[in-house]
């Protein structure tokens, strides 16, 4: 017993002799009762100096200025750190004599770290403000780097971690922390975790790496993870970060996600970093970039950005950790500033590299491959958000205008497959990768909830909906009359009437009076409407609520008179067009313009910057497609989905709601008013998957064959498919025998109707044509077309498109919408009826990481992705498959539970396969089960049972009849109580008696089972219940 309670001092002993005997840093000693304890020990560094070859003055110099910047002075300490950092990094210049240069003394050899003196000291007494003392401070060359605190396995990690904390305060001795890097804490049962000066408790992190490895306590295992020579002096010296006023160390995937980056670097090879929404690109992008203009002396780095709020923070984040930045204006700038030696770090918008006036693309592109700018130095490309940029001409522009550049792109997102070629062209495969499911499960991100909300809609009066409509619509023909119905008829147009959109509105203003962090106005949403004129339309409902004042709405639309100059219908109506622009023209009525930017933009700057601080005042934003990526809000807590969205889109929206804010922010909250339930599944999935396309290892070059081939092939079938159409045309073929083919007479209905045929083939072939057309048009010459063979195919596409509006309007088949637009929306909002919302998922409380993660529908999500397109039936066994081999996986570890969960699954299985119960009950029976599956724990299961050992011996000996009861009139445990009591006793008693690490090794399994023997007092018993304890891994 003695071995559990054992004191800090046993911990601190061993830690000891592993910086001694493994990591070989000298013991210096406890220094409880030394005098005159200091951050910098004079006597050490001045022996490593001279050692180094410095001469007595040098060093009287160096440590003078060292001295004087680590004392405080009236400075605060994250200045007096940051000037110490300087001089650890790059060394103190020195000037011995008066008249003589200065020459730079390094107080640190980073380039050979054994050549460094590595030492600790025990019990380092502070004295100065109230006296502490430190467990173990690590002294590089006589200078404290580092600080831990240990605490016993029965105290939080969290009281060592706040005793750092309290330390560095000025009541205290902060003026020790001035030239401190790494401050750690530590205990024997949760293991490590670090920070650097002033870092908040809930920032303090987890080291991560080689996980398998689980020989000894994770507290010695990753201090000589980060404490080894050379990473401790790599970390310092690569990836410290001072953060406009905050002190950083990266996390843990973003020091593997830069290693594997420096190889790439290094090998002057591109890729793609997929670290997910929220896990710190920017700060990534500014270590790399360091790192790069460090070590390669020639090296320039541009970071392109294609939106302007990221090119801001990029740069701010930049000018923030101190690298001097250079912010081009223009594509012709940034042109000129790569022409020259200077800058070396630039940043620009995509945008910023094409020339508007150039009608021409391909023409423009051939000119600039023939003579690419010149450029000085070797060029790395940083491209943000790389999923959005890198399928277009952009893209090419860029390669066009660098053909020597390296190009490394950054996205939160992965790349689907119909991204994946373009961007595996132009980048190559993934560098590093760090998905959803990881940082949710390390703490950086928060994971998500779900809800669906349904609005169940009936249509009012349908006598005088048709009544209305053929008032309206006298003086059309049929074909007129079915296209003003298919327009209108869309599910879109229904899904806009006013009485739904004010359902919506009224559920969210509910939602902000009773929902936690909504109500007490520390959290904020987002709605995401379908249009801007839906987003319009509830800007304006929201005005008439509660949110008159504190609801803004981001489309950066901007009037112009020019949009409403063909609308007026002279009917005394509103058009959509006209409704959009009147109520912008009245949102920035009082608005002015800042330099540089329109009315619109600068009243979406304010309000973003309202939103995200202070929630309380800017509670909700209304959005279309803006601000749904790269838009970094933490108090924003509810997204509102009112638009169908999927893919990158849908993943990018719903994560604007995972950042972490404040203890009281448990997750991102996603209500759905569209039903894309599927759709949400299908993109966790795809973003917790490993989806990399890389890792085939096609070819770019071959890749691109194919897809130019295929490409080309559409195009050549879609113009033959049309000369074939419009052979039989009577010659000359000009425009009157094409109207006698195609409509025979056109006064002659019957004519008309029998010639249909013909013309729905034309309008076909011509979509088909435009289509396979748009596909390879920026690539025609790559494809193998000649140059006269474009322009013969241009000038096709204008004859065909020509063509079909000739026979639309000959026929009659073409209607102008405008003119209906007032009448048909009134039908909408008049006669549809909306009910309240109410929930239709089933899933609350659940995160959607367990929902379909944990549970294995991700997986199967993501391997039958191509194939599933929706079908609800394939969608519902891939779920059940993977909720039974949950099942099957877990078994061992509680085979009692898991037989009732699979009697369960099999029910529900029956049910839905003789359509027994609707999709909506199907789904809430099987989130249910998923529920309990991923709980491993029934709703009768007694309150003494918290861990997931305990629960599992429960089970199986709670219902367990033992095998020679036939001749016995009472069952063993058949008594609840007595059950839950045996679980109890056998729990603590492996728990007292287990040694570390005995599984495998048959005398201490024997221990365990010697354990479970004097509890039980049954041998059969013990060899039934002991592969469950070897099951759970907190045994």
């Amino acid at each position: 017993m003695s071995s559990i309670n054992k004191p800090e001092r046993a911990t601190q002993d061993r830690v000891i002799k592993l910086f001694t005997d493994t990591l070989k840093y000298q013991y210096l000693g406890d220094w409880s009762e030394r005098a005159g304890n200091h951050c910098i020990e004079e006597g050490l560094l001045s022996a490593y100096l001279a050692r180094s070859g410095y001469s007595p003055a040098h060093i009287s110099a160096a440590l003078h200025k060292l001295r004087s910047e680590a004392s405080l002075h009236g400075r605060t300490l994250y200045a007096a750190n940051q000037a110490v950092y300087e001089l650890l990094r790059y060394g103190v210049s020195v000037r011995v004599e008066a008249g003589q240069a200065t020459e730079t003394v390094h107080l640190v050899n980073w380039a050979e770290p054994s050549k460094n003196d590595f030492a600790i000291a025990e019990e380092v007494t502070l004295k100065g403000g109230h006296e502490r003392r430190p467990d173990i401070v690590l002294y590089v060359n006589g200078i404290a780097v580092g600080v831990l605190e240990l605490k016993s396995s029965r105290v939080g990690l969290g009281e060592g971690i706040r005793q750092c904390l309290s330390n560095q305060q000025p009541e205290f001795n902060d003026w020790f922390f001035s030239t401190v890097q790494l401050v750690l804490a530590g205990n024997d049962s949760e293991g490590l975790r670090y920070g650097t000066i002033e870092t908040q408790e809930k920032y303090f992190l987890t080291w991560k790496e080689d996980e398998a490895d689980n020989n000894g306590y994770k507290l010695d295992k990753y201090l000589t993870k980060l404490c080894s020579k050379h990473r401790l002096l790599e970390l310092i010296h690569d990836f410290v970060l001072f953060d406009g006023g905050v002190k950083k160390l990266p996390r843990v995937h973003q020091y593997f996600g830069i290693k594997a980056a420096q190889k790439h670097v290094e090998q002057r090879r591109g890729g793609i970093i997929w670290h997910t929404q929220g896990a710190g690109k920017s700060i990534l992008m500014v270590m790399l970039a360091r790192w790069i203009l460090e070590n390669k002396p020639a090296a320039r780095v541009a970071i392109i950005t294609d939106r302007d709020e990221l090119d801001r923070q990029i740069e701010r984040v930049f000018k923030d950790a101190g690298e001097t930045i250079h912010r081009s204006q223009s594509g012709h700038d940034l042109m000129a500033q790569l022409a020259q030696p200077n800058p070396r770090l630039l940043c620009s918008l995509v945008h910023k590299f094409g020339r508007r006036d150039v009608d021409d693309f391909e023409a423009f592109l051939r000119d600039l491959a023939a003579q690419p700018s010149p450029t000085q130095g070797e060029i790395y490309v940083f491209v943000d958000e790389c999923h959005r940029t890198q399928g277009g001409k952009l893209h090419r522009l860029m390669k066009a205008m660098m053909p020597n550049a390296v190009f490394i792109g950054f996205t939160g997102t992965p790349l689907l497959k119909q991204d994946a070629q373009t961007s595996l062209e132009v980048f190559g495969g993934y560098i590093h990768t760090y998905k959803f499911a990881e940082a949710v499960e390390d703490g950086v991100v928060l994971d998500l909830v779900y809800e669906a909300r349904d609005i169940d809609q009936k249509l009012g009066n349908t006598d005088q909906i048709d009544q209305w409509f053929e008032a309206k619509t006298k003086g059309l023909n049929d074909w007129q009359k079915d296209e003003l119905k298919k327009q209108w008829g869309t599910m879109q147009n229904v899904l806009s009437s006013r009485a739904r959109m004010d359902r919506v509105v009224a559920d969210i203003v509910f939602d902000f009076a009773v929902k936690p962090r909504l109500s007490n106005e520390r959290g904020n949403a987002i709605l995401v409407a379908s249009s801007i004129y839906e987003a319009c339309k509830y800007f304006v409902l929201f005005g008439k609520t509660v949110f008159k004042g504190r609801c803004a709405i981001v489309t950066s639309y901007n009037p112009q008179a020019a949009d409403i100059s063909k609308e007026e219908t002279g009917a005394n109506t509103e058009s959509d067009k006209q409704f959009i622009y009147n109520t912008y023209t009245e949102l920035l009525k009082d608005v002015t313009p800042r330099p540089g930017m329109n009315k619109t933009e600068s009243y979406e700057q304010d309000v973003k910057q309202r939103f995200i601080k202070t929630p309380a005042q800017m509670k909700l934003l209304i959005v279309v497609d803006k601000l749904l990526t790269g838009f970094d809000a933490p108090p924003c807590t509810y997204l509102y989905i009112d638009k169908s969205m999927q893919d990158h889109g849908l993943f990018q929206a719903i994560c604007r709601t995972n950042r972490l804010d404040g203890e009281d922010k448990d997750f991102g909250h996603i209500v759905d008013y569209k039903d894309l339930f599927k759709k949400v599944e299908k993109a966790i999935a795809v973003y917790t998957a490993e989806l990399d396309h890389s890792a085939g290892g096609a070819d770019p070059e071959i890749m691109v064959k194919d897809r130019l081939e295929a490409g080309r092939a559409r195009l050549d079938d879609a113009v033959e498919a049309l000369a074939l159409l419009c052979e039989p045309v009577d010659p000359p073929k000009c425009d009157l025998e094409h109207i006698h083919y195609f409509c025979g007479n056109t006064e002659i209905p019957d004519d008309l109707k029998a010639r249909k045929p013909h013309r729905v083939a034309l309008y076909k072939a011509v979509v088909a044509l435009v289509r396979a057309f748009a596909g390879i048009a920026d690539e025609l010459e790559a494809a193998g077309y000649t140059p006269e063979q474009i322009e013969n195919l241009k000038s096709l596409q204008k004859h065909y498109l020509n063509l079909r509006e000739i026979i639309r309007k000959a026929s009659g088949e073409t209607l102008d919408l405008k003119p209906y637009e007032a009448d048909m929306r009134h039908l909408i909002d008049t006669y549809i009826e909306a009910q309240a919302p109410r929930k239709i998922s089933p899933f609350d409380g659940i995160g959607l990481l367990d929902l379909i993660v944990k549970t294995g529908i991700a997986d199967a999500i993501a391997e039958r992705l191509s194939d599933m397109k929706g079908n609800q039936e394939s969608i519902a066994e891939t779920i059940e498959n993977n909720v039974r081999s949950k099942i099957l996986k877990e078994q061992l570890t509680d085979p009692a539970y898991f037989a009732k969960m699979s009697a369960l699954l099999d029910e529900i299985i029956r049910l839905r396969k003789e359509k027994a119960i609707e999709y909506e009950d199907y789904l809430a029976r099987i989130a249910e089960v998923a529920k309990k599956v991923s709980a491993g724990k029934a709703d009768d299961t007694p309150q003494q049972v918290k861990t997931a050992g305990q629960l599992a011996l429960y089970n199986n000996l709670k219902d367990h009849v033992a095998t020679d009861a036939a001749q016995q009139p009472d069952v063993p445990y058949g008594d609840a109580n007595k059950a839950l009591d045996t679980a109890m006793l056998l729990d603590a008693a492996i728990k007292a008696k287990r040694p570390d690490g005995w599984r495998g090794v048959v005398a201490r399994e024997q221990m365990v089972k010697q354990a479970m023997f004097d509890v039980l007092k049954d041998i059969k018993e013990v060899n039934r219940l002991f592969p469950i304890v070897f099951a759970q891994k907190e045994y």
